[in-house]
């Protein structure tokens, strides 16, 4: 069954940037599933629930939580189907990790996520 697959976290100082990359595993029927839904970066910090910190619809209307709003960048490669989270001005509370998905999200679209780590 097809699902995502998050890349790009890493250990990084506060201040500093990340690029994140998702892109599905396959295509159900040629349908590329990144394009044609609105898409979301969720991320699960230690001890805190899962919480959705940006979104991108087909037709390009963003949203983001206020949490990150002016830092981080959401955007897709229709060619390539592929989401991106460029991250910018981390900050050590942003640590956690950090999955893509559709929103709403769908069970079988997560994926193993990849680490994101701030430091002070």
């Amino acid at each position: 069954q097809v699902h995502l697959v998050e890349s790009g976290g890493g250990l990084v100082q506060a201040g500093g940037s990340l690029r994140l990359s998702c892109a599905a595993s396959e295509s159900i029927f040629n349908i590329n599933i990144i394009n044609i839904n609105t898409m979301g970066w969720y991320r699960q910090a230690p001890g805190k629930q899962r919480e959705l910190v940006a979104s991108i619809a087909p037709g390009g209307w963003k949203n983001y939580a206020d949490s990150v709003k002016g830092r981080f960048t959401i955007s897709r490669d229709n060619a390539a189907n592929t989401l991106y989270l460029q991250m910018n001005s981390l900050k050590p509370e942003d640590t956690g990790i950090y999955y893509c998905n559709t929103q709403p999200s769908r069970d079988a679209y997560w994926g193993q996520g990849t680490q994101v780590t701030v430091s002070s």
